[in-house]
């Protein structure tokens, strides 16, 4: 990426071909210019430490660090799919939503998708175009959306062995289906975890993101009833959970109508959770 400044010896050699042929003298050669400056290399996520024995991190909410009177508030969206659903998507559900997608770009909304494997692999294009536009960041929701402790809603549950090879196996669809700014968190499918699964999940190398705000967009009907519930819960440093499945959460992008101009009207700025936890963890 560093560009390497060449020098050509031309006028040299003219010049010397002028003086033995008893013409004037060269002018100088003008000083080499200075290569271009690299340019920056981007910015790593911030991530938490690890916790006691190695213990995957959690954040929640921005709590410290910049303060939590700063007006900040970070939606995330889940983009469920669970690993044994590919009969329903077949058959004809829907479980991404490119109309939220859509409304969040025209209103500008900097987020975060949780995104399982299994989604990115069922509809790849719209994966690689979410990962490729700035004002979106991916993070991974595991591959299956199978629980990782018990109960957590009715999902299958995940080993213990396995817990780290399903989140690879998530980043490693990622990439096979060229999903760009990839960001190291990690959201437990139901939002259920335990010591174990916090232990068992240490090699895979990335902090655990919850939330503070529940939207409750999950099977509502209610648009105006989701706008409130998050208007009421959300706080400076918030972290609000949503869904980007049309057929789980038909709710959500009419709600997001309502919350993002009522959040900015009260002097609410929106960021991604990497800018959240930046100054918070």
């Amino acid at each position: 990426m560093r560009k390497t400044t060449t020098l050509t010896v031309a006028g040299v050699l003219t010049g010397a071909a002028l003086a033995g042929c008893g013409g004037p003298a060269p002018a100088p050669a003008p000083p080499p210019t200075s290569a271009s400056p690299a340019p920056a290399a981007p910015e790593k996520p911030p991530t938490m430490a690890p916790g006691p024995a190695g213990r995957t991190p959690v954040f929640e909410r921005r709590t410290t660090g910049g303060g939590s009177a700063e007006k900040v508030v970070a939606l995330t969206f889940d983009a469920d799919m669970t690993a044994d659903q590919g009969p329903r998507a077949a058959s004809g559900e829907r479980f991404d939503n490119p109309e939220l997608v859509a409304a969040l770009r025209r209103l500008k909304v900097p987020s975060t998708v949780f995104m399982t494997g299994r989604w990115a692999e069922e509809y790849p294009a719209q994966a690689k175009a979410i990962g490729a536009d700035p004002l979106f960041e991916v993070a991974n929701h595991s591959y299956s959306h199978h629980a990782f402790s018990s109960p957590c809603y009715g999902l299958p549950v995940v080993g213990k062995t396995a817990m780290t090879r399903d989140v690879e196996r998530a980043f490693t669809a990622f990439r096979k289906a060229g999903v760009r700014n990839v960001v190291p968190y990690f959201r437990f499918p139901g939002g259920c975890y335990d010591d174990k699964a916090l232990r068992a999940l240490a090699p895979a190398n990335v902090t655990a993101v919850q939330w503070d705000v529940v939207s409750g967009d999950a099977f509502a009907t209610n648009a105006d009833a989701v706008a409130e519930q998050v208007l009421d819960g959300v706080r400076p440093g918030s972290l609000v959970v949503m869904h980007c499945t049309r057929s789980a959460a038909p709710a959500t992008e009419a709600a997001v109508g309502r919350i993002v101009p009522e959040l900015r009207k009260r002097g609410y700025r929106f960021v991604k959770v990497s800018e959240l936890m930046k100054d918070g963890s």
